[in-house]
């Protein structure tokens, strides 16, 4: 058969560029939503089982206008779909999304982002699918599953390149512009595909005779080997910006890895050798297993990412290999991609809605190592040669025992982190778990594995603050600077236990914004910086910039933002126009107090950059730790309205920021962490 070169880039050029639009608004739309709910990591997986929800709705539509509609149909449907769609450009996430804090925020992201790119996403996600069975049907049912590996290119250059070389550059206004041209190209694109395809034969009648009927066990197989690596990587994605290195850019990576072992599972020349991966599988869910357990202490961040990353992708290697070895005939191509759709969409629906809901701990990192273990034995083992059974009977017992003893490592991890903590709880935002230590003296709540409060067990030193608030700190010395003005006025964004409560005397008023409900109730119901305060107290709950936009000017001496040295990185808390915010919200002379104690980030350039905007002196007030007295380490960058304010007692170690060179100032439409990365 003559191949017709321009003919097979133009299907290729359609599919890349579906595949490239699908990845890229995932992140964007990811950018422009995360400070509406408190930037927290279970933005991206709520967005992950958005996308992977209506990829299911795309390849079901795809299977069903191949199986159902003729040619002439498809064509006149799907042109429809794509002129459709052009009406939402370009895609803007409405501000009459925003939470008010007491919604479910999970439901609340789902319809923000039907009703924002819904329709654009399905429209791309039917691509890959029914793009290749027009192929296979024009190529007379030539096997087009090296499109599959050009569709997952496309994805991965596009998740790759937007942290790298989209967000560093352009504001999200330009981000969505340009996106929205792309998007019309492809529709072009697409629609002429569409339109040539309208007087061909179908597949389905061409080759019917050709294909064996598909099994109820082909079926679930495919579904299975497609769902293990979907709830590996967005429950892999969680254990590493919670317990590994929590920073939201190490979101790329996993789902990097997944597509890239879709590219090289699929792209025909034999990439996946089962007598390498079968083994590696083994040594990476071990791996996988013992990481937990590890901690963050027993090995260099470096190390622990590097690890999990490569037995990560070993775990997608083996999955998406075999799903390669079992692809069925092209004419039941979309049966094929939909049940991988099915698998997918499973386990994301696992891990964004069961999992933070129903379990109080990452439980489906475990789930999904065994199963991942279970599914490629089950995969494997009935395919070995039957004139040895032998070789079966040893696959069948050495898998067994594999899972076994990877079973016996995760459930003995959990019964320890359940036995030793006071309470182990978990909510859309995160896990937090709470410790007392009668060797120590100490009771500390965690968020994952960041310690975000800490309170003497004895009664007489109760009301000591701890951890990053002692006295030394910068929160505390602006607080002791502003105590000889009389009753004062504080607002604090991150309440973590209430610490900053026990400089409050009587008379005085102190407002605690945060997020997450679950923060406040174990603050109350474990430590007592809340319960026997001095000063007023009101509690707001809700995303802290969202608040201080709806309120009236609270007029604060002192407004503490604490809200940078955990799992995420509310960016929107640092943004030009939030600085404004604050002083908005501040008296003339009033000090805003920003904790920017971060392992992986340098938060100065930001504070820099901010103060000289506003034009206000800002200082650095550095405290080393003192583990007897509960104290750590901490850096605190204060912004006050003159440099009288640096003139009292105690700031006479205040440092001065220097300027970045190079360093873009921080807006609403423009941020990027590769800037501050240490």
């Amino acid at each position: 058969m003559k191949i017709d070169l321009r003919l097979t880039f133009h299907y290729g050029l359609t599919i890349f560029l579906s595949a490239f639009l699908l990845f890229q608004v995932q992140p964007m739309i990811g950018k422009m939503i995360l400070p509406w709910f408190g930037g927290s990591a279970s933005v991206w997986t709520t967005c992950m089982l958005f996308f992977q929800m209506i990829l299911l709705l795309g390849y079901l539509y795809s299977h069903w206008i191949v199986a159902r509609l003729s040619p002439r149909r498809q064509s006149q449907l799907h042109i429809a779909l794509l002129l459709a769609s052009l009406l939402v450009m370009p895609i803007a996430p409405s501000d009459a999304w925003k939470p008010t804090g007491a919604e479910n925020p999970t439901l609340r992201i789902l319809g923000l982002l039907l009703a924002s790119i819904g329709l654009p996403y399905f429209v791309l996600s039917t691509t890959g699918p029914l793009v290749q069975a027009w192929f296979a049907r024009e190529r007379s049912g030539q096997v087009p599953y090296r499109l599959f590996a050009l569709s997952n290119f496309g994805s991965m250059l596009a998740l790759i390149a937007y942290p790298l070389a989209i967000e560093p550059v352009l504001p999200t206004r330009l981000q969505s512009w340009a996106w929205s041209g792309l998007f019309a190209t492809f529709v072009v694109s697409c629609g002429l595909l569409a339109w040539r395809g309208r007087n061909s034969q179908p597949l389905a009648l061409r080759h019917r005779d050709e294909a064996q009927p598909i099994t109820g066990r082909q079926l679930m197989l495919w579904a299975a080997l497609a769902a293990c690596p979907s709830i590996l990587m967005v429950a892999n994605t969680s254990f590493l910006t919670e317990n590994i290195a929590p920073i939201p850019l190490l979101w790329v990576a996993p789902l990097a890895l997944y597509l890239l072992s879709f590219i090289l599972a699929f792209e025909g020349r034999g990439w996946y050798r089962r007598w390498l991966y079968l083994p590696l599988l083994v040594v990476s869910l071990a791996a996988l297993a013992w990481l937990p357990t590890l901690g963050l202490s027993a090995l260099p961040i470096q190390l622990s990412m590097g690890i999990n990353l490569v037995a990560f992708f070993v775990a997608c290697m083996a999955c998406h290999g075999e799903l390669a070895r079992h692809q069925p005939h092209p004419a039941q191509l979309t049966t094929y991609f939909l049940m991988l759709a099915v698998g997918g969409a499973l386990g994301g629906f696992f891990v964004g809605v069961v999992a933070p809901y129903f379990f109080n701990s990452h439980y489906e990192l475990s789930i999904a190592i065994v199963l991942t273990g279970l599914v490629v034995a089950v995969a494997v083992i009935p395919t070995l040669p039957a004139a040895r059974p032998r070789w079966r009977l040893a696959a069948g017992v050495g898998s067994a025992l594999v899972l076994v003893v990877l079973a016996g490592v995760r459930v003995a991890d959990h019964v320890a982190e359940n036995s030793g903590a006071d309470a182990l709880l978990r909510n859309f935002y995160g896990t937090l778990t709470v410790h007392s230590n009668p060797e120590t003296g100490f009771r500390t709540m965690l968020h994952g594995q960041i310690i975000h409060g800490r309170q003497f067990m004895a009664p007489d030193k109760a009301l000591s603050p701890t951890t990053y608030y002692s006295s030394e700190g910068g929160a505390g010395k602006a607080l002791l600077a502003k105590a000889g003005s009389g009753p004062l006025r504080v607002g604090v964004v991150g309440i973590g236990i209430g610490t900053l409560a026990a400089y409050g005397r009587a008379g005085d008023y102190y407002r605690l914004y945060d997020i997450d409900p679950l923060v406040i109730d174990v603050a109350k119901s474990h430590f007592s910086f809340l319960t026997q305060a001095q000063a007023q107290t009101d509690i707001v709950i809700g995303d802290a910039r969202l608040q201080l936009e709806t309120e009236p000017p609270q007029q604060f001496d002192v407004l503490i933002v604490d809200a940078f040295s955990g799992d995420s990185v509310p960016v929107h808390l640092l943004t030009r126009q939030a600085f404004e915010l604050y002083f908005r919200h501040l008296k003339p002379d009033g000090v805003l107090a920003v904790h920017i104690t971060n392992r992986f980030l340098d938060l100065r350039p930001v504070i820099k950059a901010a103060a000289d905007h506003l034009g206000r002196p800002a200082r650095i007030v550095d405290h080393d730790d003192d583990r007897e007295r509960g104290i750590f380490r901490s850096r605190w960058a204060l912004i006050a309205q003159d440099d009288t304010f640096f003139c009292h007692e105690g700031f006479e170690d205040a440092k001065l920021l220097a300027d970045k060179p190079g360093f873009r100032p921080w807006q609403d439409d423009y941020s990027s962490l590769f800037a501050i990365l240490m």
